[in-house]
């Protein structure tokens, strides 16, 4: 427990502080965040705002991490495989940023090489994880043997990327309003916590070896959330970026591989689901009528949706603290469905 204590104080106060130092520096050099001309209007007085901020965010969890292990812990390759998918794709994101306000317009990598530089990450880790690790080789809710459908090895290893790849797309469709990501995260970083750490005293039920150390690194990034949070919430001061939404998205795929809750994470991280859902209908919607009309129909006046709501006339605080709290719904039903699937098992 001191462990996951220590990752969580350290992520945050790092957070909290290298945050704060980004802003100065960013703004000495003059470097922001530039904004979509056909969004909501009130969107374009947070041009210049500072950007890369998901930097403090990693950087927290990295050391949050590492000094945890101070206290008696031990490193382990799970711990080690999600670490280092988490760092590359904060670089990809990094890259991204970088374009954008190289270029001073909200143009960074296109379609086509963000997702390439994804697939490399995931493929990467999911090769580590076959290669040192032994991973089941199921589709999983909760425990490796909840559902159980055997895809074999290199179903695995596909099923792994579409993970990660989706959610590192989920959590970056996400990341529009000021705080939102940020909040959302730490809830999703936070059930994890509590899911590794009851996993790693229930052995024998989830057969997860390296439980604890996976939820130290939870620990450690919910913390890194939060201390971002101090100054990315409304009106932001700092964005996290693709630096940061790419790393979150990553990390919380490569926890629920590992930890064999594959199925369960599309709830806990309901929010993200949506906001993807909202862009993928929009899309879907306007071409098809396209098709049958001439003129295509949009679903939403914008997606991702939470800025459909904005358009509607929702302040965009409402919208913020509204999606939190729905975050915190579709958490604790996860958490709901995690304990009763405990208690429900045979002989327990």
């Amino acid at each position: 427990m001191i462990r996951l204590l220590i990752a969580l104080a350290v992520g945050t106060i790092t957070s909290l502080i290298l945050t704060r130092v980004l802003i100065h520096l960013l703004r000495k050099l003059k470097i922001g965040q530039p904004i979509l001309e056909d969004g909501p209007e009130r969107h374009i007085l947070k041009s210049g705002t500072p950007t890369m901020g998901g930097i403090a965010i990693v950087a927290g969890g990295v050391l949050g991490y590492v000094f945890s292990h101070n206290f008696n812990g031990i490193y382990t390759t799970s711990g080690l495989l999600i670490m280092g998918a988490i760092i590359l794709a904060a670089a990809v994101g990094f890259l991204d940023d970088h374009l954008k306000v190289s270029r001073e317009r909200n143009a960074g990598l296109n379609r086509r090489a963000k997702l390439i530089g994804l697939l490399v990450v995931a493929g990467a880790f999911v090769g580590g994880v076959v290669l040192w690790g032994d991973p089941y080789t199921t589709i999983s809710f909760i425990r490796h043997d909840s559902i159980g459908w055997d895809i074999g090895t290199l179903g695995w290893v596909g099923w792994g990327v579409l993970l990660i790849v989706a959610s590192g797309n989920a959590v970056n469709l996400t990341d529009g309003l000021d705080g939102l990501t940020a909040g959302i995260s730490s809830f999703s970083f936070g059930a994890y916590v509590l899911i590794c750490f009851w996993m790693f005293r229930n052995q024998g039920i989830y057969d997860v070896p390296h439980a604890l150390d996976m939820a130290v690194v939870a620990a450690a990034f919910a913390g890194g959330c939060i201390g971002f949070l101090w100054w990315n919430a409304h009106p932001a001061q700092i964005f996290m970026g693709d630096t940061g939404s790419l790393a979150l998205g990553t990390g919380l795929a490569c926890i629920a591989l590992l930890s064999n809750t594959h199925l369960l994470l599309p709830i806990i991280g309901g929010l993200y689901v949506m906001e993807t859902l909202s862009v993928m209908l929009q899309i879907s919607v306007f071409k098809v009528s396209k098709m049958f009309t001439g003129t295509g129909y949009r679903l939403f006046k914008m997606a991702p949706i939470h800025h459909h709501f904005e358009l509607r006339g929702w302040e965009e605080t409402w919208v913020i603290v509204r999606f939190w709290i729905m975050g915190i719904l579709v958490t604790a039903v996860a958490l709901g469905l995690f304990y009763a699937d405990y208690i429900e098992v045979e002989g327990l």
